[in-house]
């Protein structure tokens, strides 16, 4: 059993090794590209943290396993989507910097199942090259949309699913 819960600034130490892992792990398997430069920065998680929309998720044991920002509303980077559209114009929530520390399988799932539970309508952006969220992503039922881009122009694979 798994708990999903807000991330406090007290999370942080368990919280930013979780996505330094995650870098890691995508370095590895063939996506050098998308968190660089430290990215997410502690600043970043921080900020998701003071505007309530940070979210772990623990083991039973009380140890953090995944982590993510949910936030229901306009998202700017979607405003314009490229070679596709999105499936409907219907008000949406959006993932993002969603991260496993490897140690339980079903992450990605854990997070869609809370995530839809507080709303029918879903957008979601990746790397190309992160395959693993993409084969996740589409596994979930995910429809791909287009190229949207990212605050500093790099361009990411555009995911919609709506209930």
């Amino acid at each position: 059993m798994k708990r999903i819960r807000k991330t406090t600034i007290e999370d942080l130490p368990a919280v930013m090794p979780v996505y330094a892992a995650a870098r890691e792990f995508m370095v590895r398997t063939g996506n050098p590209d998308q968190w660089i430069n430290g990215y997410p920065a502690e600043s970043d998680i921080r900020r998701d943290i003071d505007a309530g929309c940070h979210y772990v998720i623990e083991h039973d044991d009380g140890d953090i396993v995944g982590a993510f920002m949910f936030r229901i509303g306009h998202d700017a980077t979607y405003d314009v989507i490229e070679r596709g559209a999105w499936l409907d114009d219907e008000d949406y929530g959006v993932v993002h910097r969603l991260v496993s520390s490897g140690r339980c399988n079903g992450i990605s799932d854990i997070c869609f199942d809370y995530c839809f539970s507080k709303v029918k309508n879903i957008r979601v952006d990746t790397h190309k090259e992160n395959k693993m969220m993409q084969q996740a992503l589409m596994r979930y039922g995910f429809i791909y949309c287009g190229i949207i881009y990212c605050h500093n122009g790099t361009p990411r694979l555009a995911f919609q699913k709506s209930l």
